[in-house]
């Protein structure tokens, strides 16, 4: 038998079957549990976005009760003569409690009694009074007027009732049977309805569940993205053109690109304290700020783009270079006339991820006091304000159950910004990026 015959007989032998056979079925186990991980995690996933739906889904939605309200000339004898200041003073002394409550008692004529007096106002939110008041104060000639108003009803009337319409202890709520009944007898005569929630998007933060919105964090947030992007795109792109284009490779330089590739991975917490020894401490910059906030997120998102850019230059085929420097041009030309123009859609795409970061960061924000309780909406750079993760973050922490809801509105919204800015960030990417 010759050395082939030998060899074929090895392979063809029942030891080596037996052992492809093992190894066929060790390969096949690990596809089998590579692709159980990625379902798994699949599924995982979607549990997650199904369950944040389930529960943010009815905050963009709301119930309001119509009620006639009568704007009666007694009750603001003292508003009518006055201007200005004066005139925000005498309104602000206007009990428009009471008009929502003679509203309701002339649809519910029958409850005298002082509790059930009680039970029926807390059917309507406490913060209608303030709605009803800047109406009048942006129209004064409402005074001596009845007029139909659609008012937002309290948040345990919205949970218990509004979402399911069921009645008693069916719907799940705190209401109570007498209550059920009022709101039923709404209901029937056409004076609740569930609509768009429009304020959760153009109002600032509230006490109150039903009347709290996320303009004011979206503002912040904006502000702040800008101050940072305004600080770190032209420091980033700077540094990472000097460092991989310029710089001389010694020791000096080997030890800025590791400090700058250990920057990268340190918490982000420690930023917010870096942020609050120098910006607040050192400068008494105004805290709560976005102009902090946008510093503070510079700080961290620098190290992310210096490495990104450098990435985009590298990937930026050497005899571009050579060619540009044979047809005479300098080197400050080559890189700004030939390398920068073709490496710019890396150095947005690292960008564009970098700011996307900065948009989900809390912890930062949380150390320069952006944690704050805050209703205006933000005028500037240097007015107090919070971002969206922040308003989730005191969302998540309140009492009421309906802030629940709101939670889970406000992540949906940060998710969408999220995916928003990746989708552009790949877009830029496939458009705008060069083939070698």
């Amino acid at each position: 038998m010759t050395d082939i015959d030998e060899k074929a007989s090895f392979w063809l032998s029942d030891e080596m079957t037996a052992r492809v056979r093992r190894r066929k079925r060790a390969e096949a186990r690990f596809r089998f549990l590579g692709l159980g991980a990625i379902w798994l995690a699949i599924v995982a996933l979607a549990v997650l976005l199904a369950s944040i739906l389930y529960l943010g889904l009815p905050a963009f939605t709301h119930t309001q009760v119509r009620l006639d309200i009568t704007f009666e000339a007694d009750e603001f004898r003292d508003v009518e003569s006055k201007q200005g200041p004066e005139f925000d003073q005498a309104l602000n002394r206007v009990d428009f409690a009471a008009l929502i409550r003679q509203s309701l008692m002339s649809v519910f004529p029958d409850v005298r009694s002082r509790s059930d007096v009680l039970a029926l106002q807390t059917l309507v939110s406490r913060g209608a009074r303030f709605e009803l008041r800047d109406m009048v104060k942006d129209d004064p000639s409402l005074i001596g007027q009845t007029i139909h108003i659609w008012l937002p009803v309290d948040d345990e009337v919205d949970l218990g009732y509004g979402h399911t319409g069921k009645e008693g202890a069916e719907s799940g709520s705190r209401l109570s049977e007498k209550q059920v009944a009022w709101l039923d007898g709404l209901k029937a005569d056409g004076r609740l309805k569930r609509s768009l929630a429009w304020n959760f998007f153009t109002s600032g933060d509230s006490r109150e569940p039903e009347l709290a919105g996320i303009r004011g964090a979206l503002v912040g947030s904006f502000y702040t993205l800008l101050v940072t992007l305004i600080v770190v795109f032209p420091l980033g792109v700077a540094s990472a053109v000097y460092l991989e284009e310029f710089a001389p490779k010694n020791r000096v330089t080997d030890l800025i690109e590791v400090n700058i590739n250990n920057l990268a991975a340190v918490p982000s917490i420690v930023f917010g304290l870096l942020g609050l020894a120098v910006y607040l401490n050192t400068f008494h910059l105004p805290r709560s700020a976005p102009l902090v906030g946008g510093l503070t997120l510079a700080l961290m998102t620098l190290p992310t783009i210096i490495i990104a850019g450098r990435a985009a230059l590298k990937a930026v085929p050497p005899s571009l270079r050579e060619a540009a420097t044979g047809l005479g041009a300098s080197p400050v030309q080559v890189v700004f006339h030939h390398v920068l123009p073709l490496s710019m859609p890396g150095i947005l795409t690292g960008t564009i991820i970098g700011m996307a970061q900065a948009l989900g960061e809390t912890a930062p924000l949380l150390m320069i006091g952006m944690v704050a309780f805050i209703v205006d909406i933000p005028g500037g750079v240097t007015d107090a304000a919070t971002v969206l993760p922040v308003q989730i973050f005191l969302w998540a922490d309140s009492p009421e159950r309906a802030f629940l809801e709101k939670t889970a509105a406000a992540i949906l919204v940060l998710l969408a910004f999220l995916v928003l800015m990746n989708a552009i960030a790949i877009w830029c990417r496939n458009h705008f990026e060069k083939r070698w």
